[in-house]
């Protein structure tokens, strides 16, 4: 692969797209996965043209690429997130986040039961379609309130809140899942206790650190006269969050934006704090970023459309108004007006890296052979997964983009 060629290539489409994108008043993202959909037809239709653009999906170094755009934003995100606004939201934030997983993983598992055929791994297929349907992908509801300019509103700061809470619950169902596969049998009381007792750990240390570490620091940065050291202090704290949330099992976006989320004003002087900011948005949306989310769009496979159709309209259906009525119910429930709780539904709709991370692992541990039927559905049920994901991550920034556009957010 010629790297270099490569981000060339992703680089201009994705910008270009998000550009015309932007010009038909939608959000960028929207255009960076249609340049991703459209170069993955291009490249499977001409392969031989570019072959530099084949197989991207199973080169470790683009892997790494894309999952530097994951990190970095969430941890922009982190340092967007203001810590009184988001604690004052939390309580919500987990209500919405409980409602958002337990409507979409009991319709998602109800329709693989009534769809997939009997087997010995009918079990675990089933959980699968649920846990896909449960999870939010975080770096696409950011980008998306980032987009719209509604990060700092008291809806924005309720989804990206609830999303962190689902993107830590989806751990549990992800090791329920993974123990089923594995072992034929979910995992016992005592595997689920230490993996809750790893994230309670995860944060006992991080606030430890982000409370007390952070701000000194911060004050010692003063008197020291390497240039950008702030934006090199900041990222070694999420690099280092990064790898102990990956040591304890956790997904390594959590550690970038609990890093930057204690990053603020208040741990150094407020010209610096700008100076880092500026420089992580540059690197996030100007390089990473467009990347990332071309790289989603790249992976649909349109087979499953053919194979299973019904199926696929079914399971987009679901996904999006699972998490409509799932977290936008449970938001009305805590007192959110309508409005509202129907933005937060929404904007809690996208899936996308977590999904394609949970259906990589189900086909790798063979989730999908299943030699005693020809069954259409479980032939493409990997591809029905992927295009559920990106159907909903192009989908909600529009429709959020109509809704903000005719209502005036909340007051905070």
């Amino acid at each position: 692969m010629n790297l270099f060629y490569v981000l060339l290539v992703l680089l201009v489409v994705s910008r270009a797209f998000g550009e015309i994108a932007e010009r038909f008043s939608q959000p960028a993202l929207v255009g960076e996965l249609i340049a991703g959909i459209t170069l993955g037809a291009v490249v499977a239709e001409y392969p031989g043209i570019f072959p530099d653009l084949v197989g991207l999906s199973n080169n470790d170094v683009y892997v790494s690429i894309t999952d530097l755009g994951m990190f970095f934003l969430m941890l922009f995100a982190g340092v967007e997130m203001q810590p009184h606004k988001a604690f004052k939201h939390s309580t919500g934030a987990l209500v919405v986040a409980i409602g958002g997983m337990i409507i979409p993983l009991g319709l998602g598992v109800a329709l693989g039961w009534f769809f997939l055929p009997d087997s010995n791994l009918r079990t675990a297929q089933c959980l699968f379609i649920g846990t896909a349907l449960a999870i939010t992908a975080v770096p696409a509801t950011v980008r998306i309130l980032m987009d719209l300019k509604q990060l700092d509103t008291a809806v924005g700061q309720t989804i990206v809140s609830a999303a962190v809470f689902d993107d830590i619950l989806s751990l549990l169902l992800l090791a329920w899942l993974t123990g089923l596969i594995a072992a034929g049998e979910p995992p016992g009381i005592v595997e689920f206790a230490i993996l809750c007792g790893k994230i309670a750990l995860f944060f006992g240390i991080t606030g430890v650190v982000g409370l007390f570490l952070f701000p000194w620091g911060g004050r010692f940065m003063h008197h020291l006269k390497a240039q950008e050291l702030e934006i090199s202090a900041l990222l070694v704290g999420a690099f280092a969050f990064a790898v102990l949330a990956e040591m304890l099992g956790l997904h390594f976006i959590v550690g970038a934006f609990v890093a930057g989320f204690y990053f603020g004003r208040k741990t150094i002087d407020a010209e610096s704090y700008d100076q880092v900011r500026n420089a992580i948005s540059a690197m996030t949306f100007g390089f990473l970023a467009p990347i990332f989310f071309a790289s989603i769009g790249q992976n649909l496979s349109l087979s499953a459309l053919a194979g299973a159709p019904m199926f696929v309209g079914i399971l987009v259906v679901v996904a999006f108004f699972g998490k409509v009525f799932g977290a936008g119910g449970a938001a009305r429930i805590f007192g959110f007006s309508m409005r509202d709780s129907a933005a937060i539904g929404v904007g809690m709709s996208p899936r996308g890296a977590v999904e394609l991370v949970i259906a990589g692992i189900a086909l790798k541990a063979g989730l999908f052979d299943v030699t005693a039927t020809d069954s259409p559905v479980v032939n493409n049920l990997f591809s029905a997964v992927v295009i559920m994901a990106v159907v909903t991550t192009v989908v909600s920034p529009v429709i959020l983009q109509r809704f903000f556009s005719r209502v005036r957010p909340s007051p905070d």
